[in-house]
């Protein structure tokens, strides 16, 4: 593997004018908190929760590209535990001020980072928590690994004027030090945890269910221990090295965070609650700039939970707005999460201090070669033409809890794009006694199952195909309808259906019609006279198995449709709201569409919502190997013919060539 060293660093901008759209550095981080510290608005128990940038307005242009100079701004939201109040707050940086302050009463905010840290050795201090593991044998509670899982919603008792911030951690015994903990779940015991004060408030114990018996682990250390499940006696011995290399180098070029690649340009970014972060995604065509995007990003992501066993029914969390992406953003730093030539950007974040954390290379970004873009052999000639397929990666993966989350930004040099979501790490176990069969999951070792669950992640783009007017057009499959145009009733047409206003705006993928959805520019034509446009094609789709009644419903109603178009409101950035941490109420995207906002020929912004059906098998234990799944945007009418038909072709060069019963030879090859 060869990798890059020369890594981007998120501070590299201190000292220097930073584009209006880069993320902030960790010295504007820490001037942010700095700035409010030294406020009037300032007490002893305040706390920052995420602190990002700003972003300025929109321009008309879609770019800040000689724009002069824009004031840097921090977005800082806060958590004070004593008055049970979130805050928000705008800091201009430049001038040091504050220029707006805001109270959200009635909401909860997403964990802060001791949360995360802090909760394990209170629960384990706690007397009826260890009585409880008594109860299960267990006297070495050292070895006990205490996830702080967010609360979820038990019914009216966990609204914010009866509740403090509250977490229901579960429990998870190691056999011995660094053992695979997942594989022993502490059934039937909840822990309801205090954070505003730190405490243990209340433990419920639904019977004691026998740990399982097998270990899971999954390290080398342990990989081979016949008590082990599954156990092996070595490692492959005939999985050969593959070497990526790049003689010359990479395609792309980096200055500062603008990325070039081939035609494509773009801005990236990081936050703490979206990780990446995408802006100004534009193609060159025959030396004309053209956007695309103007901003994307995930916006958010559930994991409702289909088992209504006591320690699962509440499970359906939501790690992005609950917890955060960026902040559970790995630093790519050990093993090959990558490979080739590798470029690394830091992310920065805050604690509740106010103090700047890096997480070095948060996000990853490479090429890959992607087999063939297009190929013609014409068989009267024997004259063959044929292009090698290449895409951009960019990258982070993200642990949150048990789980891995690894989010995936594609751009093809067919100028198309592809999201993928990659769901790998552990599984949440459930344990049920010696011959029972679990209704609600399925069985993956002895003693262990994985409940039922489905993942959802929407994404947000702000279209700009070819400018900001755009309209979205639902585009179906269907017969002639005509009965006297299909004699041979074969044929068939495309219909295309305006979603004209918000009132509109929630849309389902239809299988019978291969429907998919068209982001257009109606002022902008190509050379056959069609508007300009991309398509948004799905990857896989899964039901909804979220059933109305429930309180994940109302919480996550975004996974209710699999598409939603919104007009632009800079202030509509998350699918389930700004605050959804032990909030049963409807927020998010419900909310946005009520105005029933015109949608033609304007600002659109177009929302996507991807699962992931899981219903386990054993061969995800004990760590699971990838399940992908995703999206594609694909040009349609935007340009005049392939884009890809300027590709050049690869140079001959030597490929080892095995042929069955004659030796392996070097034969030239040209691609």
């Amino acid at each position: 593997m060869t990798v890059n060293s020369n890594v981007l660093r998120s501070d590299s901008t201190d000292g220097a004018v930073a584009y209006p759209l880069d993320p902030l550095s960790g010295a504007e981080i820490e001037a942010a908190a700095a700035i409010i510290m030294n406020s009037e608005y300032a007490t002893a128990t305040i706390k920052f929760v995420m602190i990002s940038l700003a972003e300025p307005a929109k321009t008309p242009a879609l770019t800040f590209e000689g724009a002069g100079r824009v004031p840097r701004r921090a977005l800082a939201t806060m958590y004070d535990a004593a008055a049970k109040l979130v805050y928000e707050a705008i800091v201009d940086l430049g001038a040091r001020v504050i220029d707006a302050w805001k109270p959200v009463p009635g909401r909860f905010p997403s964990y802060l980072v001791e949360h995360m840290t802090g909760v394990e050795e209170k629960v384990r201090e706690d007397p009826r928590w260890q009585e409880a593991m008594r109860k299960r044998g267990v006297t070495d509670f050292s070895l006990a690994m205490i996830d702080p899982w967010p609360a979820g919603y038990y019914g009216p008792q966990d609204h914010y004027d009866n509740s403090p911030l509250i977490c229901r951690p579960l429990t998870f015994m190691r056999a011995a030090p660094s053992e695979h903990g997942y594989a022993r779940p502490v059934e039937g015991l909840i822990v309801t945890f205090d954070l505003d004060a730190m405490k243990v408030i209340d433990i419920e114990d639904h019977g004691v269910v026998p740990f399982p018996p097998t270990a899971g682990n999954y390290s080398e250390k342990f990989m081979f221990d016949p008590n082990n499940r599954p156990a092996f006696s070595a490692f492959r011995d005939d999985v050969k090295p593959i070497e990526i290399t790049q003689p010359d180098g990479p395609s792309f070029t980096v200055d500062g965070w603008r990325v070039q690649w081939q035609k494509w340009s773009m801005r990236v970014g990081f936050t703490p609650r979206e990780g990446i972060v995408l802006h100004e995604i534009a193609y060159t065509d025959r030396g004309q700039t053209r956007p695309i995007v103007y901003r994307a990003s995930l916006s958010e992501m559930v994991v409702p939970y289909g088992d209504t066993a006591p320690t699962h029914w509440n499970k359906n969390v939501f790690d992005m707005g609950e917890v955060g992406m960026g902040f559970s953003a790995n630093p790519l730093t050990l093993g090959c999460d990558c490979l080739g030539e590798i470029f690394y950007f830091d992310g920065t974040v805050n604690d509740s201090s106010g103090a700047a954390v890096t997480i070095p290379n948060a996000i990853c970004m490479h090429e890959e070669d992607y087999g063939i873009s297009w190929k013609h052999t014409d068989f009267r000639t024997g004259e063959v033409e044929v292009r090698r397929s290449r895409r951009l990666v960019i990258s982070m993966i993200c642990t949150v809890g048990n789980y891995e989350y690894g989010f995936f930004w594609y751009f093809y040099n067919d100028a198309s794009i592809e999201v993928e979501v990659k769901l790998s790490g552990v599984l949440t176990t459930g344990a049920v006694a010696e011959g029972e069969d679990p209704r609600w999951g399925k069985m993956v070792a002895p003693g262990v199952y994985g409940p039922n669950h489905q993942h959802f992640f929407n994404f947000r783009l702000d279209m700009s195909i070819d400018g900001a007017g755009n309209s979205v057009y639902e585009v179906d499959s269907i017969p002639e309808p005509d009965p006297a145009l299909n004699p041979h009733h074969n044929a068939w047409i495309t219909r295309d259906t305006l979603v004209a206003s918000e009132a509109d705006g929630a849309r389902d993928w239809d299988w019978s019609t291969g429907r998919y959805w068209k982001i257009a520019n109606p002022s902008k034509r190509n050379e056959l006279g069609s508007p300009v446009a991309y398509k948004l094609t799905p990857k896989d789709v899964v039901p909804v198995m979220v059933q109305e009644g429930s309180y994940i419903h109302d919480r996550a109603r975004f996974v209710q449709h699999n598409l939603w178009v919104t007009r632009y409101d800079a202030a509509e950035l998350y699918a389930a709201g700004d605050y959804m941490y032990q909030s049963a109420d409807m927020q998010g995207l419900p909310q946005y569409i009520a105005d029933d906002a015109p949608l033609e020929d304007t600002d659109i912004v177009v929302w996507y919502t991807v699962g992931a059906h899981h219903v386990v098998r054993p061969e995800d234990w004990p760590v699971m190997p990838c399940a992908y799944t995703g999206f594609h945007l694909k040009p349609v009418g935007f340009f005049d013919g392939n884009p890809a038909l300027d590709l050049p072709p690869s140079p001959p060069k030597p490929c080892h060539s095995h042929h069955a019963g004659l030796p392996v030879a070097d034969v030239a090859g040209e691609s």
